[in-house]
């Protein structure tokens, strides 16, 4: 009898004893990988956090404070996320010095440019909103210790650590859109006849312009 039905096929020459990954003699399942300290491992990734806060106190657990910035490409570039760092432009308009601004946590990257006026007064309101809300512990104990720019002693108690990832959180546009009813105008305009005026009047805007120039020099 045949296995394969009808017409010329290849014979049939299938493993079916390596079942379940590599076999080991008798023992199957021998290289597969278990989760069993899925909860230990999650107990230990928060007491790591928990240690690396503590270690960065009063500090901000998140680091350095980052711009928002676009991602580069057509398919990323409707979204927002943290840049590398904020643009000397930007430092200049926030009115903070470039080499004091690593030693306050605000991170710094000299090649980024500034293409448009919103990603600057963006990343500029961020940087007011950081400065506001910045406390600045001297380094030494002391009065000799404090230095111009540091935060009055009675500011600094009981100071609350920041312990979010982003420092100051990144103001993300709600993209979905309620379902609502259409009205009488959107019913009645025309996405086609609007895109075809438009047209036109990039073909003729030459000969127009042409003709207003020639109406001007008879007169």
């Amino acid at each position: 009898c045949t296995m394969t039905g009808a017409g010329n096929h290849v014979i049939p020459n299938v493993h079916f004893r390596k079942v379940n990954g590599m076999t080991k003699g008798g023992h199957y399942r021998a290289m597969f990988r278990t989760w069993f300290d899925q909860a230990a491992r999650k107990k230990r990734r928060s007491q790591n956090r928990k240690t690396k806060a503590a270690k960065m106190a009063p500090r901000p657990v998140a680091g350095l404070l980052r711009p928002v910035v676009h991602p580069p490409t057509q398919r990323y570039n409707m979204k927002l996320r943290l840049g590398k760092g904020f643009t000397l432009e930007e430092l200049r308009e926030a009115k903070i010095s470039p080499k004091l601004a690593p030693t306050i946590g605000i991170a710094v990257d000299h090649r980024r440019r500034n293409k448009c006026a919103e990603s600057l007064q963006t990343n500029v309101s961020r940087l007011k909103l950081y400065k506001s809300k910045l406390l600045i512990f001297p380094k030494k104990s002391g009065k000799k210790g404090v230095k111009k720019g540091d935060t009055p002693k009675s500011e600094l108690q009981n100071v609350a650590q920041n312990t979010l990832k982003e420092i100051i959180p990144v103001e993300r546009p709600q993209l979905r859109v309620k379902a609502r009813a259409i009205t009488s105008d959107e019913k009645e305009a025309s996405a086609f006849k609007t895109l075809k005026k438009q047209r036109t009047n990039l073909k003729y805007d030459g000969a127009k312009r042409k003709k207003a120039a020639e109406g001007k020099e008879e007169k």
